[in-house]
């Protein structure tokens, strides 16, 4: 899939070029299209210069908090929920234990550490399938909670957001949370609506009631402040959580007495090295979306949607990010590529740019983890759990917009 969209770009940029020369006289396009080819080269660098100090940064305290016991401590929290969503796996099976952690890992961000995890997983859960080329239920939910992908402080939207320049890089820290419970619920109602999951069972309606009174609670006040004061609250918000869930890293792992510094040199090496990996796919995306802009192609396709749009009398402001909210179920270097020309092209706080952040961080790149994890089994029948996970991707789409207009429109 991402060699074809990858082909798919350089090959359209390539026509509309011609297009624009033939057609609109414009033979300076080519030379627009090969300045963009080598300045979004030089751009993946200076992105890799702030993703190198950040991934390092941010690895380093993960790993303290690692062995201070947090992420299995989460494990216990959330272990009982699972059991009662996927009745077909035995109290006390490994797989719940794994799928806990999973799951509390991407919470925190813990990329490299959930994948592994998660993979572990789907294998525990491939031991109790009776059917082993075609997706179990369990299989199913844990692939579409998987991809709604909850995550509580999405650190590398940061990341990006100050790297570009932005005076709060955590202002989306509020709308990303919104918009990504939406995805997650939306997901989990459309697998319990499709296996026929007993939602009112007691440790369920006790999960899933808290979390409603708490977003409930939270959106109710928010809708007392006004759009100033949202900015600033989200932005408040943002900064105090991560930086009190590193201070709690240290504490607990000082009581716990586990040697710190050491722990984060050990995980800050991990983050070094992950980050070196990441530059080859981050030149091959920019380059591709660079040449796109370049030949007016990406501007075309966007004044059709938008012309549109204006036409049923709807605000056009969310079409220049739907670029980004379109590549990401396929593609997660691709969306975080357009998230990031987005905020060159309008600004890193424009509303484009901002939506394109919210969009980027409220769902997970749902045929890429389908693929990697229905493959590590041999599964070939998916059954529902495509159609599921891009149930949660409309409504993380759909949530990011709407909450994006009610913080920043």
């Amino acid at each position: 899939m991402l060699n074809t969209l990858w082909l798919a770009f350089f090959l359209v940029a390539a026509l509309s070029g011609l297009g624009q020369w033939l057609v609109a006289d414009d033979a300076a396009v080519f030379s627009r299209i090969v300045t963009s080819l080598f300045d979004m080269a030089a751009l993946s660098v200076q992105i890799m210069v702030l993703l190198f100090g950040t991934l390092t940064l941010w690895m380093g305290f993960l790993q303290i908090a690692e062995k201070a016991g947090l992420v299995a401590l989460l494990g216990r929290l959330l272990a009982p929920l699972f059991a009662r969503l996927m009745p077909g796996v035995p109290a006390g099976h490994p797989a719940l234990g794994l799928i806990t952690l999973n799951f509390a890992a991407n919470g925190l961000g813990l990329d490299n550490a959930a994948t592994p995890i998660g993979l572990k997983a789907m294998h525990a859960l491939q031991s109790l399938n009776p059917k082993p080329d075609t997706a179990s239920n369990a299989q199913i939910l844990f692939l579409v909670l998987n991809t709604s992908s909850l995550t509580l402080l999405p650190v590398t939207i940061f990341m990006y957001r100050a790297q570009q320049g932005a005076p709060e890089p955590a202002l989306v820290f509020l709308p990303i949370l919104l918009a990504t419970t939406a995805s997650t619920v939306a997901g989990l109602l459309s697998v319990a609506f499709m296996q026929r999951l007993k939602l009112q069972d007691p440790v369920v309606v006790l999960w899933l009631g808290g979390l409603a009174v708490t977003v409930g609670g939270l959106m109710a006040f928010l809708a007392t402040l006004s759009a100033a004061a949202l900015s600033a609250f989200s932005s408040l918000v943002g900064n105090l959580a991560l930086f009190g869930l590193l201070i709690g890293f240290l504490l607990v792992g000082a009581w716990r007495r586990v040697p710190v510094y050491d722990c984060f040199i050990d995980g800050a090496r991990d983050g070094f090295e992950t980050a070196k990996s990441i530059l080859p796919y981050l030149v091959a995306m920019l380059c591709a979306i660079g040449i796109l802009r370049a030949s007016g192609a990406l501007d075309l396709a966007l004044e059709g949607i938008r012309w549109i749009v204006l036409q049923l009398g709807f605000d056009a402001r969310f079409v220049d990010a739907l670029p980004t909210a379109l590549t990401k179920p396929f593609s997660g270097s691709g969306a975080r590529a357009l998230m990031i020309e987005t905020m060159q092209h309008h600004g890193v706080d424009s509303f484009p740019a901002l939506l394109a952040a919210t969009v980027q961080g409220s769902t997970e790149t749902t045929f890429y983890v389908l693929a990697v994890y229905f493959g590590a089994v041999g599964i070939q029948k998916a059954r529902h759990a495509v159609g599921c996970a891009l149930v949660a991707d409309a409504a993380g789409i759909v949530a990011s917009i709407a909450v994006c207009y009610w913080f920043f429109g």
